[in-house]
């Protein structure tokens, strides 16, 4: 490994990121089991490794977890089928044992790490309200003046995380997450399978719509289109097909 890869603060030490990733869940509005997202682990996952980095995987209840079916590239949909870093990563046997026994978040110490990221998935919307470890454990990471990252729907952290003085932490952020067109998308989608009836809607709340009601800054690249954004040491990005955004954005402040 190169020194450029390494802590510039201690040398012999590589940078290491507490990667977070949703329990499985039920959603309450289409009855229908969810999870993390594969490639909002596994592309920040390549790019954090091959930076030389050290990652660690947690969930908020530890344990075995589960993806949403959609993100796999075996999936009978195809939607996700040309993931080939998602199926290099499932492929990998010991890779993929880390999927079924997550750490938990009250086992991760910030002090052991340089960066939190946060993956998505349709878990995080109906399991975060109540995942007060990992909301305390983002704050820390922000607080402490480390790089404290969400993307997706693990942009829903930021509803729930509250900063020691009492403020919203996005307050006056400028963030992205998964965009109200993309939600459009989604219920269209499924309301046209005849999945749901037109007066549900997929997600029980919108990340866009919250994050904008708690004085943030919201912003987002157009349909689909992979984006992220950094706001001092705070970073976010749009969907499922940023990860590898997200990731270089940590990157670069890790650098700094």
């Amino acid at each position: 490994m190169s020194l450029k890869n390494r802590n510039p603060v201690n040398p012999a030490r590589p940078r290491r990121i507490a990667l977070v990733i949703a329990n499985p869940a039920v959603s309450t509005t289409t009855g229908w089991p969810v999870g993390f997202w594969w490639s909002e682990l596994t592309h920040p996952w390549l790019a954090f490794t091959e930076a030389g980095y050290e990652v660690e995987i947690f969930s908020p209840q530890g344990g075995r977890c589960e993806a949403d079916a959609m993100s796999d590239p075996r999936d009978p949909s195809g939607y996700s089928s040309s993931d080939l870093i998602s199926m290099g990563f499932i492929a990998t046997p010991a890779l993929l044992a880390l999927i079924e026994d997550t750490q938990p978040v009250s086992a991760l110490d910030p002090e052991r790490f340089d960066a939190i990221v946060v993956a998505g998935g349709q878990a995080p919307m109906f399991t975060f309200a109540e995942a007060t470890g990992l909301q305390e454990a983002f704050v820390a990471f922000y607080e402490a003046g480390k790089i404290a990252a969400a993307l997706c729907h693990g942009t829903a952290i930021l509803r729930y995380a509250t900063l020691s003085d009492g403020q919203p932490l996005v307050r006056g952020k400028t963030v992205t997450g998964f965009a109200n067109v993309e939600e459009d998308f989604a219920d269209e989608a499924v309301w046209a399978m005849g999945a749901l009836p037109r007066d549900r809607h997929v997600m029980p709340w919108r990340i866009e719509d919250e994050l904008k009601a708690l004085g943030a800054n919201y912003i987002q690249a157009g349909l689909w289109r992979g984006f992220a954004v950094r706001d001092g040491n705070l970073v976010t990005g749009q969907q499922n097909f940023s990860g590898a955004e997200t990731a270089a954005e940590v990157i670069r402040a890790l650098g700094e």
